[in-house]
C-alpha cells in the first residue's frame, strides 16, 4: 500500500474523478439533436418497461411507500400508479419498475449496465422539484430538462463503464448508476459544483452491492431492484449536499482507506471526456425481456425455430457461439428456481424460442419453466466463447453483440449455422428498430391504461417539439392512474 502522513490534518484538492464528473454535470452543454432525439425515445422505452412490470405482483408488493401510509402531498408521483411519495422512495419505485423484467436499454463495454436506470432519480426529482418551483412562484422544469439530465447520467455511467469492470472486483454494475445519478440529480437541485464534487464523494465512498444476486447459485429478484436502491440513494446524497453536507475530497485516491485502495486496487481509467456518446450510441431491448448478451442468440433461435418445432426429440446438440462476457455471465447448468435464474441463463433464453418461437416476460415464469422439453433442450446445449464476437462486442467503433445458434439431429442432419451480430436495438439497426420501439411503448400503455388516457399520454409523445417544451409534472400528471 502507498504510504502516506494519516497525522496532517490538511485537506487535498478534490480528486481529478470528482471535478471532471461535477464539472460535466454542472455545466456542460449538450449540443447533440441526435443525443436528444434518442434520449426521448429512451424516456418512452424506459416508462414502457415500467408499465409492463406493474403486471407482476413480485414488482408490485415492493412499490408504494417504505412504511404503509407514508405519502407525501406534492411530492413525486410514480407513473402508471396513484402513489405520491418523497423523492427518495419514489425514486425506488420508478427504478424499481423500470428493471423488473430486464427490458430497458443496456450499455455493454469492460463494465455493463442500463443507463436508463437513473430514469427513476431523474423523473422523481423532476416532478418534485417542479411542482414544489411552481407552488414558490419559480418556473416549471421541462421535458427538456429531463432529458438533458438522461444524456448526461447515460454519459457518466457509460463512460465509466469504457474501460473499468467493475464485475472484475466481484461488484455489480449499479454502482455507476448511483454515480450517475447523484451528480445529475445534486446539478438539477440547483447545486453548485463544489456541491456536486461532495455528494459524488460521497457515492465514491458507499463502494459497491456485490454482485452475488446475478450469478448462481443465488441468483434471485434482488437483481430487479438493485438499480431502484441505487438510483434512489443518489437522490439521498444529492439532497444531503444540498443541506451543505460536507464531501470528502480524496475519496478515491486516499491511500489504505480510499476507493482505488479498497475496492479496484488501481486508478479508474477514462479514455475519453464526457459528451453524448453513450445516448447516441445506446442500445434498445426492443425484441425480447432478456439479458442483452443473449438478445442475438434469442433471435437465432427463433429463425430456427420453424425446422426444429417438429423435431425436438430429435435433437442431439446445440450448439451457442457467443462473446466471452456471454459465457461469463448467462451460462448456466442445472436447475433455475426462479425468473430470474432464467432471464440470465443463456440456454434457457435459447430453449423458449426454439420451442415456441417466442420469448416474453410470462415465459420466465414456472407455468412455462416446467415444460419437461425446456430442460431437455438445455442438457444438450453446448455454449462456447467464439473469438470473433469477443473482439467486436470491445471495438468501439462497432460494439457488436454476437451470436449464433445451431442444431443438430440424431441422423446426422444439422440445422444452419444461424449467426447474428447485432440486435434490433442497435444503432446500426436503428431504422429497423424504432418503429418497433414505437409499438412496443404504445402497446405498453394501452396495456395499462384506458384508451383515453392512452390516446392522451401516446398524443403527448407525437410531438418531439411540443413535448420538449412541456412542463414535467404535466406529463407525469397524464400517466398517474387512480384505479
Amino acid at each position: 500500500m502507498s504510504s502516506h502522513d494519516f497525522k496532517s490534518t490538511v485537506r487535498p484538492a478534490p480528486d481529478q474523478v470528482l471535478v471532471d464528473i461535477a464539472t460535466y454535470a454542472h455545466s456542460a452543454p449538450i449540443n447533440s439533436a441526435l443525443a436528444y432525439d434518442t434520449a426521448r425515445y429512451c424516456l418512452m422505452d424506459t416508462l414502457a418497461c415500467g408499465f409492463q412490470a406493474l403486471k407482476y405482483p413480485a414488482c408490485t408488493k415492493l412499490m408504494g411507500p417504505v412504511v404503509p401510509g407514508a405519502t407525501m402531498i406534492g411530492g413525486a408521483r410514480v407513473p402508471g400508479t396513484s402513489y405520491e411519495l418523497e423523492p427518495i422512495q419514489a425514486a425506488f419505485n420508478i427504478g424499481a419498475m423500470i428493471r423488473w423484467l430486464d427490458f430497458n436499454d443496456t450499455w455493454l463495454a469492460a463494465e455493463w449496465g442500463h443507463p436508463s436506470d437513473n430514469l427513476g432519480g431523474i423523473l422523481a426529482t423532476a416532478d418534485y422539484l417542479s411542482r414544489l418551483n411552481v407552488a414558490e412562484g419559480r418556473p416549471a422544469l421541462t421535458v427538456r430538462a429531463v432529458l438533458t439530465a438522461m444524456i448526461k447520467a447515460h454519459e457518466i455511467q457509460g463512460v465509466t463503464a469504457l474501460e473499468n469492470a467493475f464485475n472484475r472486483v466481484g461488484l455489480d454494475h449499479v454502482f455507476n448508476v448511483r454515480l450517475a445519478t447523484t451528480a445529475v440529480v445534486t446539478a438539477m437541485l440547483g447545486g453548485s459544483q463544489e456541491q456536486v464534487i461532495n455528494a459524488v464523494s460521497n457515492a465514491f465512498i458507499d463502494g459497491g452491492a456485490l454482485r452475488t444476486y446475478r450469478h448462481a447459485p443465488n441468483t434471485g429478484s434482488r437483481k430487479s431492484w438493485a438499480a431502484g436502491d441505487a438510483t434512489s440513494r443518489g437522490v439521498r446524497h444529492a439532497l444531503m449536499a444540498m443541506t451543505g453536507e460536507m464531501g470528502y475530497p480524496s475519496a478515491l485516491t486516499v491511500p489504505t482507506w480510499g476507493f482505488y485502495d479498497v475496492i479496484t486496487k488501481k486508478p479508474l481509467v477514462y479514455k475519453q471526456g464526457f459528451d453524448s456518446y453513450v445516448m447516441e450510441n445506446i442500445l434498445f431491448k426492443i425484441s425480447f425481456p432478456a439479458e442483452f448478451h443473449a438478445q442475438t442468440a434469442v433471435e437465432a433461435a427463433i429463425t430456427l425455430h420453424p425446422s426444429v418445432a417438429n423435431r425436438l426429440a430429435d435433437i442431439t446438440k446445440i450448439v451457442i457461439e457467443t462473446q466471452e462476457p456471454g459465457v461469463r455471465i448467462i451460462d448456466k447448468t442445472g436447475p433455475l428456481s426462479n425468473p430470474a435464474d432464467r432471464d440470465h441463463c443463456i440456454q434457457y433464453m435459447v430453449a423458449i424460442p426454439l420451442i415456441f418461437g417466442r420469448l416474453t416476460a410470462a415465459d420466465y415464469e414456472d407455468s412455462v419453466a416446467h415444460d419437461p422439453r425446456v430442460d431437455a433442450l438445455r442438457d444438450v446445449m453446448e455454449v462456447r466463447e467464439y473469438a470473433p464476437f469477443t473482439k467486436e462486442y470491445y471495438e468501439a467503433d462497432k460494439r457488436h453483440i454476437g451470436n449464433a445458434v445451431q442444431v443438430f439431429f440424431k441422423d446426422g442432419s444439422h440445422t444452419p449455422r444461424i449467426q447474428v451480430d447485432v440486435p434490433v436495438g442497435h444503432r446500426k439497426r436503428r431504422a429497423e428498430g424504432i418503429p418497433l420501439l414505437l409499438e412496443k411503448f404504445s402497446q405498453s400503455v394501452a396495456a395499462h391504461f384506458s384508451a383515453k388516457q392512452t390516446a392522451l399520454i401516446v398524443g403527448l409523445f407525437s410531438d418531439p417539439a411540443a413535448l420538449d417544451a412541456m412542463p414535467i409534472q404535466d406529463l407525469v400528471a397524464a400517466m398517474v392512474k387512480n384505479s
